[in-house]
């Protein structure tokens, strides 16, 4: 299921996400080298774009530096997605797991939200979400400042979870924990 999170990003942003994760924690190259079991230079080299992680090291970077609703101002987000009335939910920006979504969503999904959270939902994305994610890097998406993107999407084939033809915007937050969130809201119309 991951394998599929990893095909779909771009292995030269995570250099850049580690170096600004690692700023944010106060983590030391060699700590974080050390954590993923890399050298100090290797860690170096990812950071500056001149060696890239193979896919396990992807894999490893993107578990490290996943989303986590560490802080009161965290929570307060996730609270804020789940009492909304509109279809939104929030995913971990790297790996798309579900971290809090509204019962409108939830309704629309047709899986009970116990059963989705803390899950990556990249596995159900139609085609057209699939294209709008590999376009990220040219929109400035792992920029600070990032814009909001806004899509359209037909339905999925997922059995599993529905999502429905739609217009959708996504708006990435910083958590505390220094990882990326990503906001999903369904568009009116």
């Amino acid at each position: 299921m991951e394998a599929n999170v990893i095909a779909c990003r771009d292995p030269s942003r995570l250099g850049r996400s580690l170096r600004a994760w690692r700023a944010l924690r106060r983590v030391k190259q060699t700590h974080a080298a050390e954590l993923l079991g890399v050298s100090q230079a290797t860690l170096s080299r990812w950071e500056s774009g001149r060696l890239a992680p193979d896919p396990g090291e992807q894999q490893a970077l993107r578990l490290l530096m996943a989303a986590r609703l560490d802080s009161a101002a965290d929570r307060e987000l996730a609270r804020l997605v789940r009492d909304a009335a509109t279809a939104v939910h929030l995913v971990c920006d790297l790996t798309h797991r579900l971290l809090a979504l509204s019962p409108k969503r939830e309704r629309e999904l047709r899986v009970p939200a116990a059963d989705l959270m803390g899950t990556s939902l990249w596995p159900h994305a139609t085609g057209e979400i699939v294209a709008a994610e590999a376009r990220l890097g040219e929109l400035g998406w792992f920029e600070p400042g990032a814009p909001a993107v806004e899509a359209a999407t037909g339905p999925n084939t997922s059995p599993h979870l529905l999502i429905p033809p739609s217009r959708f915007r996504w708006v990435r937050f910083q958590l505390s924990c220094g990882g990326h969130a990503r906001l999903v809201e369904t568009l009116p119309g």
